[in-house]
């Protein structure tokens, strides 16, 4: 399997393709990094170096990797957080072309805008750039909660609003949606819910809700629930696989005190976790 993934890149510890690459690899697949921004660190250390890059700059990859005659066995093209509208508009036209050389091939749009407790984070246009023009033309996004109700245009305080933001942003396109955490009335202070829908369906993964404050594990799980999707082709396998690793890669993590996922020290989660968790239907 070949995935290319265009994503933010930190040479110090693990956010964008520098969580989602590893554990891509470690479970057999060939990923393609393209990078959109490369940084010292994650932006929430307050300080980091490095510069953003153009959309012609992903173009230009993309051009070198096409003269190499193997976008036709890309499997699936892998994406978060856009910088700008410009980064937006090179990856959508990435995806045409993946999938101008490999009609199978899937795109997975991670619509990265903000999170509860923040808002939103990404600069003007971007909100709209992902629900007018990247989540319709995509076949999976993985919003977690607070992206979820902006590309829905909603509130969901309950499993069912959740459901229905689910239906609404499902609507818009994609036929597979990932929440990559859910907090609604009915979920346990100690917990944290994650939904997956697809075909009519919803299934949910209830964890324990671990002590830490961590960046990155977002893209992680976008990356693993993307690659057993298309291995699987389910949604509750993949919900249930992703979350397993994500959830030891989280607990050893927090059992460490470390500030950085343990993307590498972790890294057995990713193949046998070492927990499951019940999918249950909803």
């Amino acid at each position: 399997m070949d995935i290319l993934s265009i994503q933010s890149h930190v040479a110090f510890g693990h956010v964008g393709n520098a969580s989602a690459v590893f554990p891509m690899q470690r479970l057999g697949v060939e990923v393609w990094p393209i990078h959109t921004v490369q940084f010292s660190n994650h932006t929430g250390y307050g300080a980091w170096t490095g510069r953003v890059f153009d959309g012609p700059a992903i173009e230009e990859l993309l051009d070198g990797i096409e003269d190499r005659g193997v976008l036709g066995r890309c499997d699936g093209v892998l994406s978060g957080y856009m910088g700008s509208s410009d980064i937006g508009n090179a990856i959508v036209g990435a995806v045409r072309r993946v999938k101008a050389a490999n009609p199978a091939a899937r795109w997975c749009c991670d619509p990265v805008i903000g999170d509860v407790g923040r808002g939103v984070f990404v600069r003007p246009g971007i909100p709209e750039f992902f629900r007018e023009q990247a989540v319709p033309a995509a076949d999976l996004v993985t919003p977690n909660h607070f992206e979820l109700d902006v590309l829905a245009g909603t509130e969901s305080r309950t499993l069912a609003a959740a459901k229905d933001a689910v239906a609404a942003v499902q609507a818009l396109g994609p036929a597979t949606v990932l929440v990559t955490s859910l907090e609604v009335e009915d979920t346990p202070d100690d917990a944290v819910d994650l939904l997956a829908a697809e075909g009519g369906r919803t299934f949910r993964v209830r964890t324990p809700k671990l002590p830490l404050s961590v960046n990155g594990a977002g893209d992680a799980i976008a990356a693993l629930f993307f690659v057993h999707h298309l291995r699987s082709g389910s949604a509750a396998t993949a919900l249930g696989e992703a979350v397993a690793s994500v959830h030891g890669l989280l607990r050893a993590t927090a059992d460490a005190g470390s500030r950085e996922i343990l993307t590498v020290a972790a890294q057995e989660e990713f193949v046998t976790p070492s927990q499951r968790f019940e999918v249950e239907e909803v």
